[in-house]
């Protein structure tokens, strides 16, 4: 595997390990579910990243596809990508345990994580911003880097999501203490750094950098 493959390999699974264990409307269901009905349920929301990003993936690629040169504009869609991954980034550093509540819930998993992520604007802010912009500059250099950094994030995001539920299911408390914020934190640390390297990216394809 070349060094090349192995950045971009790395990129997805930070972010998508990331995302996974962030909190959100998502994580929420999954501890709701998981309280309320068991691992199994929680693990069953955990799948809706895999059912609900894809298709907006197809229509972003289909979207840029249709610009005869985007290299200009990757280069502008770096910038805002690059602050998206920083906020992330800061979120993360800045993370507090988070409170953990069964709430009053019924089963039908899989349905509640799917409106829960069809409605939430962070798939498309990612998947246009930064994930199908790194998807085509990993593309030009070998569909298998392109390919192995969606499957990476993936892995990653509904693995960390299952993780959760699995966790939950065990030890309640995990949620809220130490290892987990320090675990963030760490992440945190390393989506700052990627974004930097976004930034650069950015100045390198608009041309305001020498190497673009």
């Amino acid at each position: 595997m070349t060094p090349i493959a192995i950045e971009y390999l790395t990129f997805a699974a930070t972010l998508g390990i990331s995302a996974g264990f962030s909190p959100g409307p998502l994580t929420t269901v999954i501890v709701s579910q998981t309280l309320r009905h068991g691992s199994r349920e929680g693990a069953k929301v955990a799948l809706a990243p895999l059912l609900t990003d894809l298709p907006i993936i197809a229509f972003a690629l289909l979207l840029f596809s249709q610009i005869p040169e985007p290299k200009f504009l990757l280069g502008l869609i770096s910038f805002v990508g690059a602050l998206f991954v920083f906020m992330l980034g800061l979120g993360n550093i800045r993370q507090k345990p988070i409170e953990i509540d069964g709430g009053d819930t019924r089963p039908r998993s899989i349905t509640k994580g799917l409106a829960v992520n069809m409605l939430s604007p962070h798939p498309y802010l990612f998947w246009f911003s930064v994930g199908v912009p790194t998807i085509l500059k990993a593309d030009a250099i070998s569909t298998t880097v392109a390919v192995g950094f969606v499957v990476s994030f993936f892995v990653c995001i509904v693995g960390a999501k299952m993780l959760i539920a699995l966790i939950v299911g065990r030890y309640r408390d995990f949620l809220s203490g130490q290892v987990y914020l320090w675990t963030m934190r760490l992440l945190g640390v390393c989506l700052v750094g990627f974004s930097i390297k976004l930034l650069y990216e950015g100045l390198k394809l608009t041309g305001a950098v020498a190497g673009g």
